[in-house]
């Protein structure tokens, strides 16, 4: 069985022969695996002939790399085709729809927009009618200049059309200036009737006109091309003077500051997320609870409410060309606008660290409850990591600057709030929201069945959502590049590669559970993202595979999406049905990314700088001040931001793989390399182009003298002669159902929306409790992290998330036994139970609320460096417990309060039971429990429903008297009274070992009253990882005497805090902790609770 057949059977593990190549006996590739194929019969062979063959291999292999990759002709001739693409395009635009924003490429006319249907927000969101395509282009086409002399006069006709763009762009919308020369004859600036909306405007508009400014300077580079001259302040340019008579002196900039002014009404919102949307000349009159309002006149909104949903993406991605701007200009608003807008998404952020895709920018909730990298989130983890890369090396700004004096037109949003830290200013805190988000994104997104994809899941607990995958979702594989997480990137990138290869485009949404296009969202609107991945891939790998892949979607370019008049996006990936819109984005995105690819040695491939592209494509870089005398600032305060300290984080990227010897290709010789075909089905598809989807695969690139579709885009020449495939990853999967008995009851939840079964009971966003056995069906996968474990994946037909808990009582388990679900007895953890009973109805001393903890209604808390609060004494926690409870029942002072809360005068201490995990120990002193540590069965129930208020049945926690020894218990005995007039003995860690601190306890007559339990207290660090404790010495007394009758111990973590707690309790329990078995396997997500409510697991 080959690999192929391999993988498109059940994957199993085998080495074959690989793929079979047709090549004539006298070409170098056969001489070389031949070769390769005796090496296997060398050890038999006489030395010399040994040493002969090592030389001839060393000497073949030699040159193999530079044959196998492609040739420096055929780059060239692709970055030739990719130049004529490009102008193919600029050039009608120029011709047809200048200055409109964007052209028909099929009907051969502008694109502008739709003014009879205002809602047309696909349309109108993006066309401001302001030159959209010509901004989006003018940093290709500096791009472009920088061309190989053997490239002819492509380099010098680029420059040439930069230039002139540039001198187009003044002359229809003025320089940007107060004065005269300030209009243009479109209008001052960018003075348009058009709500637009604020994201599209920024990255295509703004950003595209700080990067032509950028380039126009020199602060990037642009071969043959430098204004400036030594000790030149980028910052302050000096104007030069263009072939064409042009003088440009950053009319680019001004304009990109108008444009920016003119969007700040939109950041006037009481969350620091902007609304979604803005009128350039207007403002956001139809946004009437804006707080903009509150200070002039009130807004006004024709028909319906305006919308306030924005997205994740939409929010926290301006931060790039905000901050240029704001560097480039002097102008603070706009970075601390754009960051507020981030650091206000990325606070509300789920319990598992994830972020929704919409989220209403006037309330701050979310809508929806979707988590995904693409659409609605995608350019949020792009700007997460680029934002650190931007900043690195550049002082935080000054956050006491003196706002100047422009009179009443000066609009600043950050007026509203507080300002932002120097935390929030740092690189790098964006550096750690990548990190944590990307954590996130690989615990609860990522899948590896079939082959590594990212599935889209539950916000709140990271069950499985929906299983398509989006075009937009392709940018990924490029930003973990970038972040140095180069495996995961060419994996996922597999997937995509295979998918283009199917369709010859990226369908809008492709479901991976039906292989097929999703919801009929098959279109591909010229869209960059795959190639702008696969760009960053080559650069990262230098892998001739990703040149295959460029070449792949060029020539799919040219053969679907050619019209006379420019280029097509898809309608419909499968007829090829073309739109009749050629998007800003295919020019200065899809075209440069291509481009750049073929172009090894352009500049900007080279520029050594904290340079990025912002998420339209556009290069940014914020360029050094001159070098000034003044004192350099002190690091900033970071207290206000959570610090993620993982060695697991990357924060360097990898060395560059080995070149195979014989393919050329690292990306070819994968194990996986057929995987992601497999998914797509490939190997179920005939070889002919024309059998597939209508003839619109990409047939003519795969290796036809396999006589198969694999691999795609590579030439037979670059194929491993002898390669082993992986298994497919297909985890192994068991469904239990027990069986249905209508009489048993459930239980109800006000969280039980969420699961919609009769016997189960949301608990949190990551419990949800089982209260009946009836009919219950439970859906298991065995998984593979540090050990071999089950994890429930759904239950009742509940998709889990990674974390998500089932909890079932110990109660309804009953003698349940079954190798498949075998509920086993915990022999090293326990529960250890304090219960704790405050008078909160009692005459107290006063209690400051201006100690209490305040909560805004407006903003989500920033996060601090403790994640949780504990209370060093009762005192601390009850006083917590008086107050909120006074504050309770002072909000509800007209209302009938139920039968369960105590009145005013009662004396019912409230119960507070506190939960703290311990383990046995080991060894030859160690003790079982008492007998009367847990609580009977038929109390099992009852543990659960501790009553609120009043008394506790003793047999719940049966030691009520507690002896703290003052010192570690290691240099003399406790008194006789601690063991004999005590049930609980706590103790200190540290000092001596177990069993000196156990002989340092008296001799006692065992009773129900005296010593039941000793509980070690170890520090801090150890909560939560703690080890079993050795008694490796048989008990003794203090006399030196065996113990007839051992005592039991525990240890638990936590600290001195812990110790107080312990101390100050009223009554102490234990409960027996137990898991459930599956084939003698664990289950992980499973908890068996015999007392509380299933949360202190």
């Amino acid at each position: 069985m080959t690999c192929r057949e391999l993988a498109a059977a059940d994957g199993s593990q085998c080495s074959s022969p690989g793929p079979v190549v047709n090549e004539p006996p006298s070409r170098p590739v056969q001489q070389v695996q031949i070769r390769v194929r005796h090496q296997l019969t060398w050890p038999c062979l006489p030395t010399w002939t040994l040493w002969l063959g090592c030389m001839l291999l060393a000497v073949c292999v030699g040159h193999w790399p530079t044959a196998a990759a492609m040739q420096p002709d055929r780059v060239r001739d692709l970055r030739k085709e990719t130049v004529s693409m490009f102008y193919h395009g600029f050039d009608n635009y120029m011709k047809i729809a200048f200055p409109e924003d964007e052209l028909r490429p099929v009907s051969c006319s502008p694109l502008t927009r739709d003014r009879e249907n205002p809602r047309n927000i696909e349309l109108n969101d993006v066309l401001g009618n302001y030159s959209l395509t010509l901004i989006d282009s003018l940093s290709t086409l500096a791009i472009l200049a920088s061309a190989p002399p053997d490239d002819g006069d492509t380099g010098a006709k680029a420059l040439r059309d930069f230039q002139d763009g540039v001198a187009a762009l003044v002359e229809q919308y003025g320089d940007g200036t107060s004065g005269p020369s300030g209009t243009g004859l479109r209008g001052r600036g960018f003075d348009v009737d058009s709500k637009v909306q604020v994201f599209e405007t920024v990255i295509r508009g703004v950003g595209g006109l700080l990067s032509a400014h950028l380039f126009a300077i020199g602060a990037l580079p642009i071969n043959g091309y430098d204004p400036r001259k030594p000790g030149d302040d980028l910052l302050n340019p000096k104007p030069v003077v263009w072939p064409n008579g042009f003088k440009y002196d950053g009319q680019l900039l001004r304009l990109a500051l108008d444009l920016g002014q003119r969007l700040l009404p939109a950041f006037y919102t009481r969350t620091g997320m902007p609304y979604p949307r803005v009128n350039l000349r207007h403002g956001i009159p139809f946004y009437t609870n804006s707080p903009l309002h509150d200070a002039t006149a009130p807004g006004t909104a024709d028909g319906p409410p305006e919308i306030t949903e924005t997205c994740s993406a939409g929010a926290g991605s301006l931060v790039l060309e905000f901050t240029v701007l704001s560097r480039l200009t002097g102008d603070p608003r706009f970075e601390q606008l754009a960051k507020r807008a981030f650091w206000a998404v990325w606070y509300r952020k789920s319990q598992i660290g994830l972020i929704g895709a919409g989220v209403d920018a006037e309330q701050g909730h979310w809508i929806g409850s979707f988590s995904v990298i693409g659409a609605g989130a995608d350019s949020f983890f792009e700007y997460a990591l680029k934002s650190h890369i931007l900043l690195s090396g550049h002082e935080l700004p000054n956050r006491t600057a003196v706002r100047p004096d422009h009179g009443g037109e000066w609009m600043d949003p950050n007026t509203l709030f507080t300002p932002l830290s120097d935390a929030e200013n740092s690189p790098d805190s964006f550096l750690e929201a990548w990190h944590h988000a990307h954590a996130s994104i690989k615990r609860h997104l990522y899948s590896d069945r079939d082959h590594p994809h990212y599935e889209n899941v539950n916000l709140w607990t990271g069950s499985l959502a929906s299983t398509w995958v989006d075009s937009l979702g392709a940018y990924y594989s490029g930003l973990l590049v970038l972040a140095g997480e180069v495996d995961e990137a060419v994996e996922t990138h597999l997937l995509y590669a295979a998918i283009w290869t199917r369709y010859a485009a990226l369908p809008e949404r492709w479901s991976m559970r039906e292989k097929t296009v999703e919801g009929g969202l098959g279109w591909w609107p010229l869209r960059p993202e795959f190639i702008e991945s696969t760009y960053h891939l080559y650069r990262a790998t230098k892998d001739p595979w990703y040149l295959y892949v460029g070449e792949m979607v060029l020539r799919d370019i040219s053969r679907r999406c050619w019209t006379p008049c420019g280029w097509a996006g898809l309608q419909n990936v499968l007829d090829g049905q073309k739109s009749d819109r050629m998007e800003s984005f295919f020019l200065g995105e899809t075209a440069k990314y291509m481009y750049l690819l073929y172009d090894d040695r352009h500049p900007l491939n080279a520029l050594d700088a904290a340079y990025v592209f912002n998420t339209e494509g556009h290069p940014l870089i914020i360029p050094k001040a001159t070098p000034t005398d003044k004192p350099r600032r002190p690091p900033p305060d970071r207290k206000d931001l959570t610090i993620y300290n993982n060695g697991a984080f990357t924060n360097s990227c990898p060395p560059r793989p080995a070149t195979t010897p014989i393919s050329g290709s690292v990306i070819a010789a994968r194990d996986d390399i057929y995987h992601a075909a497999r998914v797509l089905d490939l190997h179920m598809l005939s070889a002919s182009p024309r059998a597939v989807d209508g003839g619109q695969m990409s047939g003519q690139h795969m290796a036809r003298s396999n006589f198969t579709l694999f691999p795609w885009t590579l030439p037979s020449e670059l194929l491993p002669s002898n390669g082993t495939c992986a298994k497919v990853n297909h985890p192994t999967e068991l469904v239990l159902e027990f069986a249905s008995n209508a009489g048993q009851t459930a239980g109800s939840n006000a969280f039980n929306f969420m699961v919609g079964a009769q016997n189960l009971e949301r608990l949190s966003a990551d419990r949800i409790r089982v209260t009946s056995l009836s009919g219950l069906k439970i859906t298991m996968h065995l998984e593979e992290e540090l050990e071999q474990e089950w994890r429930i994946s759904k239950i009742n037909g509940i998709p889990l998330g990674r974390d998500e808990y089932i909890v079932f009582d110990r109660s309804i388990l009953g003698e349940v036994s079954d190798p498949r679900f075998n509920v086993v007895r915990d022999p090293v953890m326990v529960k250890l139970q304090h219960l704790h009973q405050v008078e909160i109805l009692e005459n107290d001393t006063e209690i400051d609320d201006n100690k209490m903890p305040q909560a805004s209604d407006e903003q989500p808390s920033r996060e601090t460096l403790e994640d949780d609060v504990t209370f060093d004494t009762l005192a601390d926690f009850g006083s917590l417990v008086k107050s909120l409870f006074s504050r309770i029942t002072a909000s509800l002072d007209s209302i009938q309060l139920p039968t369960s809360l105590p009145r005013v005068g009662d004396a019912l201490p409230f119960n507070l039971v506190l939960n703290t995990t311990a383990i046995t120990p080991v060894g030859v002193g160690a003790a079982p429990l008492p007998p009367g540590a847990s609580p009977p069965p038929a109390q099992q129930q009852q543990r659960r429903t501790t009553p609120t208020f009043g008394p506790v049945p003793e047999a719940l926690f049966p030691w009520s008297t507690i002896y703290a020894a003052p010192d570690d218990a290691c240099s003399a005995p406790l008194p006789d009274a601690a063991p004999r007039d005590h049930q609980v003995i706590l103790i200190r860690r540290g000092g001596c070992s177990f069993s000196t601190k156990l002989a340092n306890i008296p001799a006692f007559v065992p009773s129900p009253d005296a010593l039941q339990l000793v509980v070690l207290v170890s520090d801090e660090d150890d909560d939560g990882d703690l080890v079993r404790p050795l008694l490796d010495e048989v008990q003794r007394t203090p006399g030196g005497i065996q113990r007839r009758h051992p005592i039991a111990m525990v240890m638990v973590g936590g600290g001195e805090a812990v110790f107080r707690q312990l101390e100050a309790a009223s009554r102490v329990g234990v409960v027996r902790r137990y898991f459930v078995e599956s084939q003698g396997v664990r289950v992980r997500n499973i908890i068996v609770d015999e007392g509380g409510d299933g949360m202190d697991w």
